[in-house]
């Protein structure tokens, strides 16, 4: 429940509730959970197919995904949703230009979105990476904005917005038939989409993909990530950049364990780590958040979704979402989790 959302006299309730609650666990020493802890909601079960390592964006006031993965022996599909609300969907377009739309690179840049690399065809013949580029504004008309970009087709690379430039950061040039010499850890830049800048060809941090990256205050950081076959390889390290080409460790060992094909986003000032996989553990459920990416807290709440991996997050009217993901079997859920204004980690 948010405080925040109640009506006036709801509201008192609530404070006067908090006030009591302090009180009991200072007489008793017995921690109650207050009406303002924040807590995840189900806001309902997406029109669109079950599905994991789909596009996410957030334009024009509208949740948007596209595309995704089924299963290994299928092309992957090329529709797109959208929703105000998270619990109403509408098909936009069914088929999308774009075909490389499993693990794909995705982002909000320019009041467009934009998908880039990618894989397709899972692990039938003719399947490849990609490096090309698309844009749309509208999710509905896609501009294909290079065909091959300078980097090299690749798939589950970083993808940010830094300075007015877009990023992207690592990744793999092969899925399923892989192996070490696939894995990247160059970084490139582009102001435009197709005309792209190496900054540097080997960056601090060890060649990976199926890791996240973010920007809080000036920084990149690169997150967690690794490698799932031939040579499984999972991280749980965090490094930060102000300029993409000089790296700093902020941690060797975050207290989330290492894993793959996670979630993560930057909300209310702070950096999130949500869900994910790893061979030794399976499927996640956790969440974690940092300020500085050195000093992580785990946010335990009394709902949560089932565990999974390749799930969407969104930034959203003040709400952290989670939509779709491997939850064992594919899921189309969406989960939003509201803070207190108050709210003090």
């Amino acid at each position: 429940m948010n405080a925040t959302n109640m009506k006036p006299q709801s509201r008192s309730l609530c404070l006067s509730f908090l006030g009591l609650s302090a009180l009991t666990t200072a007489l008793f020493g017995t921690a109650v959970l207050r009406a303002a802890d924040p807590d995840w909601k189900l806001e309902g079960t997406a029109a669109w197919q079950a599905r994991d390592s789909q596009a996410e964006w957030v334009l024009q006031d509208r949740l948007w995904i596209g595309g995704g993965w089924f299963q290994s022996y299928e092309a992957p599909p090329r529709d797109v949703w959208s929703s105000a609300d998270g619990k109403n969907w509408e098909l936009v377009a069914k088929a999308a230009p774009w075909i490389h739309s499993d693990l794909p690179m995705n982002l909000v840049f320019s009041d467009r979105m934009w998908i880039m690399g990618g894989w397709y065809n899972g692990r039938l013949p003719g399947h490849s990476a990609s490096n090309q580029v698309w844009s749309s504004s509208d999710g509905l008309e896609w501009t294909q904005v290079t065909q091959a970009a300078g980097w090299s087709p690749r798939l589950a690379a970083g993808l940010v917005e830094h300075r007015g430039r877009m990023w992207v950061l690592g990744g793999t040039e092969n899925y399923y038939f892989g192996d070490a010499s696939s894995l990247k850890n160059d970084v490139w830049s582009s102001a435009d989409g197709q005309n792209w800048r190496q900054e540097t060809a080997r960056a601090a941090w060890s060649p990976r993909a199926y890791h996240q990256a973010v920007v809080l205050n000036d920084k990149i950081y690169v997150l967690g990530g690794g490698n799932y076959v031939p040579v499984y390889e999972s991280r749980n390290d965090v490094w930060s950049s102000s300029d993409g080409v000089n790296w700093t460790c902020e941690t060797e060992s975050a207290p989330w364990l290492p894993r793959l094909w996670f979630s993560a986003a930057v909300y209310r000032g702070r950096m999130w780590v949500l869900g994910g996989w790893s061979k030794e553990k399976d499927n996640q459920g956790d969440v974690w958040h940092s300020a500085d990416g050195r000093n992580w807290q785990q946010l335990e709440t009394k709902t949560c979704w089932k565990a999974r991996h390749e799930h969407s997050v969104f930034v959203f009217q003040d709400k952290l979402w989670i939509a779709g993901g491997h939850a064992r079997p594919l899921s189309s859920e969406v989960w939003s989790l509201s803070l207190p204004r108050d709210w003090n980690p």
